[in-house]
């Protein structure tokens, strides 16, 4: 069998996993979550204090009184009601506005592409290495932690940011039970590899996939008699809790349908439906984490933000700046963190949108300084030609 026979199978050399051995109790968890599609940052931290937001969005916009108070210029949504603002109030959830890329070109795959390599905005690219692959790398081999590091995408393909030079594994949770490989096909697999120095990578690879799907594919058949959730985010996120509490410290998972070019709604409505199913997984997350989500960041950003007018399909179109969340047990949370400006028509970028004030490889640099005291020499190869940038978030 050819290795190109191997990738349309569906299993390249990048999603080979890294052994997956029990996590460290005390390891560092770092969960990303990549809203992919662009969410409105503008009506999940709504800028209450803004009457020019009231004046853009006459038919979008959060009221005041709908809003959950947050400080004195800033709401969330109150969609978000039984899930983040609590723990909001705990301190356990920051969020970053005018945060995201310097990219201005506004499409989705290049800004995606873009965020996902944490590569200087000048100059050729290298998709075969992204920025989480390269903290794993630094991780692993710097003595930064522990050496039996894991790191996972739970995604149908590993993600541009696992893709590097260290293997990782990638599990659909939307497909569990129905392996893209058959038993057949990893025998043949494995076959190839055989009396090879990546026998033991190839035949473990296999086994790790089919240990996670069976034990993930139990809890979805107890939740089918109501013990969780059946659909959505909320359902996967408790999935990928139990595996990040016990064998994953690092790991990634995206979320899609955020581009809201028509009938976005406003306190009701389809963004809002959206957010609160998100915020649902994200608060059952950490329940799950357990004790472990005192040592867990989960950081939610989106490829860009939308215009800050409402466009007259009553949605919002492509824009520039957008609003991360930072959630955890350790998080130095109850606030709205990163340099900040006034809302109105003048401060926006290009007179459309948000700007970017908190760029996102600064601020990952600052965090990742914090999590696990990297120097600035280990946060150059994460994010070359970049100065972390730290906000207190941790």
């Amino acid at each position: 069998m050819k290795r190109r026979h191997l990738l349309q199978l569906g299993l390249g050399a990048t999603a080979l996993p890294l052994q997956l051995w029990a996590a460290s109790p005390d390891a560092p968890r770092l969960l990303v979550v990549f809203l992919r599609g662009a969410y409105d940052a503008a009506n999940l931290l709504v800028p209450t204090a803004s009457s020019f937001y009231y004046e853009a969005r006459p038919n979008i916009a959060i009221a005041k009184t709908a809003a959950l108070p947050l400080d004195a210029n800033w709401g969330l949504a109150p969609a978000l009601a039984d899930s983040i603002h609590p723990l909001w109030l705990k301190n356990q959830a920051a969020f970053v506005p005018f945060a995201g890329t310097n990219d201005v070109s506004r499409s989705h795959f290049e800004t995606q592409d873009h965020i996902e390599l944490g590569q200087p905005d000048e100059g050729s690219r290298d998709f075969r290495s992204g920025f989480m692959n390269r903290l794993a790398g630094v991780l692993g081999a710097g003595g930064v932690a522990s050496s039996r590091l894991e790191a996972m995408a739970f995604t149908d393909q590993v993600p541009l940011i696992l893709r590097g030079e260290l293997p990782v594994a990638n599990q659909a949770l939307r497909d569990l039970g129905k392996p893209a490989i058959s038993a057949a096909q990893a025998q043949v697999i494995a076959g190839m590899y055989a009396n090879t120095r990546l026998a033991g990578t190839v035949s473990g690879g296999f086994e790790v996939r089919d240990e996670v799907s069976r034990e993930m594919a139990g809890e979805m058949e107890a939740a089918s008699r109501g013990a969780i959730a059946a659909k959505g985010f909320a359902l996967e996120a408790r999935r990928v809790a139990r595996l990040m509490r016990e064998r994953v410290t690092l790991g990634f998972i995206d979320v899609g349908g955020w581009d809201t070019h028509v009938g976005e709604g406003g306190a009701t409505g389809q963004l809002a439906t959206k957010l609160g199913e998100l915020g649902k997984g994200l608060a059952l997350f950490a329940d799950e984490m357990g004790p472990q989500w005192n040592n867990t960041v989960v950081v939610v950003v989106s490829e860009f933000g939308r215009t800050f007018r409402e466009n007259g399909n009553r949605g919002t179109d492509h824009g520039h700046g957008s609003a991360y969340w930072v959630l955890g047990g350790g998080v130095q949370g109850g606030r709205i963190a990163g340099e900040q400006v006034e809302v109105k028509a003048a401060t926006l970028f290009q007179n459309r949108d948000y700007p970017v004030l908190n760029e996102y490889r600064a601020l990952f640099g600052g965090l990742m300084r914090r999590m696990y005291g990297l120097n600035d020499a280990q946060l150059a190869k994460v994010f070359p030609g970049a100065s972390a940038r730290d906000i207190g978030l941790v």
